[in-house]
């Protein structure tokens, strides 16, 4: 294989029928993107129902901005996540959705964020001391699920021994397994009160994990702790600002269970992503080891540090947009409409295929290449979409990207990766864009005392 460019995955190209896209979409959902989603505003079609797959910018604003509650998230996306958060904030739409973001924005306000750097910082030390102790190649995906795992964790829970990390980590992998592929009936359009075959099955390790954390909320109501609040403190007292509506138990799980999901999941792929890059690219990998060192010397990285890290941030970026987490979006319609001039009715499915958008050819010199310096300066706010945009912008997008160059920085300060041609990650999408095969690296100690040099290998 060629290591011009990272991995990138093979587009569609010519069409298929139904059974052939079910096929590929559970294999790799990214697969049913046409190649001319690369060079076209907006491409459309009829597989079961009509679809249009959109990648123009001012479209993008119109769906995710201007005409937000015209574009509801599709019913295959309901249907795979209903079950496991309910009607959290990341599924609920409407008046239920608002309430909800205006209770708990006061949770993800900068000066909370700030606050939570310490835990980031440790698990990035943590990170550190388990690769100082590795032999061998190791798994960089397995090991910045751990770091970011630890991280919501204490950040939700301070640690609470009663919260078991591994029996819930355990289930939301086996649920997303189990549950998450796109099923024919999806395909066909058929109603949400018809049941999935493949997701009757998967309830057993979610209602274990709703009764963890319904025990780890029963017990702090009636146990409050002392000390800075982390993020339950939070939900327990999140109230929206113009109804004094606040949560009942159910929709307190449901969005701690969506945070938990959410939170370290996006920040683990884009780490995982982020060191595969820099072990693909040595020289942006030195120049980035080089900030690091300048910044922190011989500590880990910390919220203050943020600021004397820009190159690292500028990394992130990059990562973000060659493998977005949420790689591929999905709304339905819900009124006429017109879309770069073509006609939208009400149930067609309204694709946003964020990888095409972050490697389109008519908005981004060189889209296959890795290039940090590109985000200089800021791209079209509605070309580069890793948090999604509008009102209904990740509510954590600040905390995952001071999360990711934290411990990034770390990292790349105390270590020097390097691939392995042989086992090169495959970017394949179910839910989120994870590196199939994991990210297999060699991994080096720096030598503290030599700058940027190197010292003796970690394994």
């Amino acid at each position: 294989m060629s290591m011009a460019e990272p991995v990138k995955v093979p587009l569609a190209i010519r069409p298929t029928g139904i059974l052939e896209t079910v096929t590929i979409a559970r294999r790799n959902l990214l697969g049913i993107i046409p190649g001319l989603a690369l060079r076209q505003p907006i491409i459309s079609g009829r597989t079961g129902i009509r679809w249009h797959m959109v990648m123009d910018p001012e479209s993008l604003r119109h769906i995710l901005k201007d005409r937000v509650e015209d574009y509801p998230k599709s019913v295959a996306t309901k249907l795979i996540l209903k079950p496991a958060v309910g009607e959290s904030l990341f599924v609920a739409e409407g008046a239920h959705w608002r309430w909800q973001r205006r209770a708990l924005a006061p949770a993800f306000a900068h000066r909370h964020v700030t606050a939570l750097g310490p835990v980031m910082t440790a698990a990035a030390e943590a990170a550190s001391s388990r690769l100082a102790a590795a032999r061998g190649p190791v798994d960089l995906f397995e090991e910045t699920v751990a770091a970011t795992f630890e991280v919501i964790s204490d950040v939700t829970l301070s640690g609470d021994a009663a919260f078991d990390r591994a029996a819930v980590h355990h289930a939301i992998d086996g649920y997303i397994a189990q549950t998450a592929r796109v099923s024919l009936m999806d395909v066909l359009g058929l109603p949400a009160w018809l049941p999935r075959p493949g997701r009757i099955f998967a309830g057993g390790d979610l209602r274990r994990v709703k009764r963890i954390a319904d025990q780890a909320i029963a017990a702090r109501a009636s146990h409050p702790r002392a000390g800075a609040p982390d993020l339950l403190d939070l939900l327990l007292d999140a109230e929206d600002p113009e109804t004094r509506r606040r949560m009942t138990r159910d929709e307190l799980r449901d969005n701690l269970l969506t945070f938990i999901v959410a939170g370290h999941e996006t920040t683990a792929l884009t780490l995982a992503w982020a060191l595969y890059l820099c072990a693909f690219d040595p020289a942006v990998q030195e120049r980035a080891a080089a900030e690091a060192r300048a910044a922190l010397g011989d500590r880990a990285a910390t919220a203050a540090d943020l600021g004397a890290l820009s190159f690292t941030g500028r990394i992130v970026n990059e990562a973000l947009r060659l493998y977005p987490p949420a790689a591929f979006l999905s709304r339905t319609a819900r009124a006429h409409d017109r879309l770069c001039g073509r006609e939208v009715r009400p149930g067609d499915t309204v694709m946003l295929p964020i990888y095409a958008l972050h490697r389109h050819h008519l908005l981004w010199d060189r889209p296959d290449a890795f290039d940090p310096d590109r985000f200089v300066t800021a791209p079209d706010r509605f070309a580069f979409l890793p948090f999604g945009a509008g009102p209904r912008i990740c509510i954590g997008a600040s905390f995952a990207l001071q999360e990711a160059v934290i411990i990034l920085a770390t990292l790349l300060a105390r270590f020097r990766f390097e691939p392995l041609p042989d086992r090169q990650p495959e970017p394949r999408m179910i839910l989120t864009l994870r590196p199939h095969g994991g990210v297999w690296l060699r991994v080096f100690r720096r030598d503290p005392s030599a700058g940027a040099g190197n010292g003796p290998a970690a394994g």
